[in-house]
């Protein structure tokens, strides 16, 4: 009775679950057909799930009208930048609350999970007059990346990852004279490999995709991304939607070959927080 009490929850469970991904693949799914069919049944009330007849000219006008492969540019420099800063100093960090004793290491990393209770909404405002009135580096790289260089949430990530890590190894490594930097670079980083991967893949998509803060801090064409872009990519009088479909097609295109590739990342950054410390 029981096992089959539990055939018919997993049926259900499996029926519901179908169905949630069902719906979540079908905006993908629009955005893609989209794309390859015209503007006018891109925009139609009644639009057509199963194009009659395909055409690459929403991508052709995507990169005329536009300066895509500019977006494209900034938007893979910055995440590309992001992800290496975030990698090297929320690994630091987390090594240093994992398994370094120095005075006030339990305040300091309290206070900075505390910081993670403030909406991201709340510090805009003064970080953005601290970025464009007192350094003057509004419409700049710089603006971009710094903010976002290192996160409280990686360096949570990386210091329960680290304080599962023996510590019998950083002992041996110190007997035989080697400097912290040295432990780091050599003994932690190197068992730490799976925690990396998870923590870069994770910050290389959630910097490919930010948009609230590059659209807030940009001004130019040149120097927005390619989230920001399409954002743009809308006319007074009319808005080519076949173009803009392709541009996000464009822009989803790598994140989707990215997680297809890493799945398992993915799913080991569910629960790799997790760890007790």
């Amino acid at each position: 009775m029981k096992s089959t009490r539990k055939k018919m929850l997993l049926v259900i469970a499996s029926v519901l679950l179908a169905i949630w991904a069902l719906i979540t693949i079908i905006p993908m799914y629009w955005m893609l057909v989209g794309s390859v069919q015209d503007t006018t049944m891109s925009a139609s009330f009644k639009p057509q799930m199963i194009p009659e007849q395909l055409s690459l000219s929403p991508y052709e006008r995507f990169f005329a009208k536009t300066d895509a492969w500019r977006w494209l540019y900034n938007s893979l420099l910055i995440s590309v930048i992001l992800t290496v800063t975030n990698v090297f100093f929320a690994s630091l960090a987390g090594y240093a609350f994992a398994k370094l004793k120095f005075p006030g290491s339990q305040a300091v990393f309290w206070v900075l999970l505390g910081t993670m209770m403030i909406p991201a909404q709340v510090t805009l405002i003064p970080l953005y007059i601290l970025m464009v009135n007192v350094f003057d580096l509004g419409d700049t790289y710089i603006a971009i990346i710094l903010p976002a260089a290192v996160s409280v949430g990686n360096i949570f990530l990386m210091k329960q990852f680290m304080s599962t890590l023996p510590t019998s190894l950083i002992h041996a490594a110190r007997i035989d004279a080697c400097s912290e930097f040295g432990i780091f670079w050599k003994v932690i980083l190197p068992m730490a490999k799976p925690g990396i991967a998870v923590l870069a893949i994770f910050t290389f998509v959630a910097s490919w995709n930010e948009f609230f803060w590059p659209f807030l801090i940009t001004n130019s064409n040149e120097m927005r991304t390619v989230q920001v872009g399409l954002a743009s990519f809308v006319f007074a009088e009319s808005t080519d939607f076949g173009a803009m479909m392709a541009g996000a097609t464009i822009g989803a295109l790598p994140m989707i070959i990215l997680f297809f590739s890493l799945q398992r990342y993915f799913l080991q950054g569910i629960t790799i927080g997790a760890v007790k410390g």
